[in-house]
């Protein structure tokens, strides 16, 4: 547990506790990583991610890029991690299972929809509190490509911090066949737009152009 996690909890929050919506909109709205801004509407000049501010009850965000999982996705994070399950890197063994060819590593699915729902969710987050519900629906293999998609459940602020909230959504992994692979619950802390620590983070120059 990290320091941000014990500060939550310790003031008695947890994060499936009941919570009051936050609906503080951002001027002009903003136009995310996975939402398409309605025709007409230019992107913002600047993106910084979402803040607590522009989470609300029942906001669907949809992974703008896709990712095709390779052979080395599969293998070397199974190494990494020293899974020694044959299943996800002996093709031999592989093919006298009832898939007939070598599984992905199914920590790699979470932790690759984990990261294409970041842009989407928790860009300015501070803290992980916590992975509940997960599910693995479908198997993953090698050549499939994955998109994730996120809805926000709970919004609510911080007891102990005044410059966070706390959000929690549901995630899940799609694939080309539109087949679910992975569904799970996360719940973060996110800053505010206006925390210290995410403001004036460009350092800036005095140097002039040269090109």
């Amino acid at each position: 547990m990290d320091a941000d996690t014990a500060a939550a909890t310790g003031a008695g929050e947890t994060p499936a506790a009941a919570a009051e919506a936050s609906g503080g909109a951002t001027p002009g709205g903003p136009a995310p990583g996975g939402a398409t801004p309605p025709a007409g509407e230019p992107a913002p000049k600047v993106w910084r991610g979402r803040f607590f501010e522009d989470m609300e009850v029942g906001d669907v965000y949809k992974s703008r890029l896709g990712k095709t999982v390779t052979e080395t996705d599969n293998q070397w994070f199974t190494l990494l991690t020293l899974n020694t399950n044959q299943v996800h890197f002996n093709d031999e063994f592989a093919k006298r299972t009832r898939f007939g060819q070598p599984l992905v590593n199914s920590t790699f699915t979470l932790s690759l929809i984990a990261g294409m729902t970041v842009p989407d969710t928790s860009e300015n987050a501070t803290a992980n509190l916590g992975w509940t519900d997960i599910r693995l629906p479908n198997p993953v293999y090698v050549g499939d490509t994955l998109w994730a998609e996120s809805e926000v459940l709970e919004t609510r602020e911080s007891k102990t911090r005044r410059n966070v909230g706390i959000v929690t959504v549901r995630c899940r992994g799609i694939n080309q066949r539109r087949e679910v692979v992975i569904e799970y619950r996360r719940t973060f802390m996110v800053y505010r737009r206006g925390a210290p620590e995410v403001t004036g983070t460009f350092p800036g120059t005095d140097a002039q152009w040269s090109v």
